[in-house]
């Protein structure tokens, strides 16, 4: 009884395991969002995530709200420093997202500037 206790146990945590391997490392899809940065902070009680929003236009159905990873520093840096301008997000999305990660299934991994877009909807 205790070695079926012991490998039902071990089958658990392994089916666990690549559940939440799955989650993490599978992409559903990527590409690339542009639009007006209108919001990005960095949201949390006992897990800080950071949290963002672009405008693609004047209406609420227009914004894409994302989340980026504490790791992408270089994205969090360009983030903050382009606030109010247009940008191009480079994201990737997975098939669902664990809450000390983010609020959002989309995740960004490269920030542009857009010159070529004008800011004033």
């Amino acid at each position: 009884m205790i070695k079926f206790l012991v490998k039902a146990i071990i089958v658990i945590i392994l089916i666990t395991g690549a559940y939440f391997s799955f989650i993490y490392f599978a992409t559903y899809s990527e590409g690339v969002r542009a639009g007006e940065l209108v919001k990005f902070s960095n949201k949390g009680v006992l897990f800080k995530t950071w949290e963002g929003e672009i405008s693609h236009g004047v209406s609420e159905a227009q914004r894409f709200e994302f989340s980026v990873e504490d790791k992408e520093t270089q994205v969090i840096k360009d983030l903050n420093s382009l606030q109010g301008r247009a940008v191009k997000l480079h994201y990737i999305e997975r098939y669902a997202t664990f809450f000390w990660l983010g609020d959002t299934k989309y995740f960004i991994t490269k920030v542009e500037e857009d010159k070529d877009r004008r800011t004033n909807y």
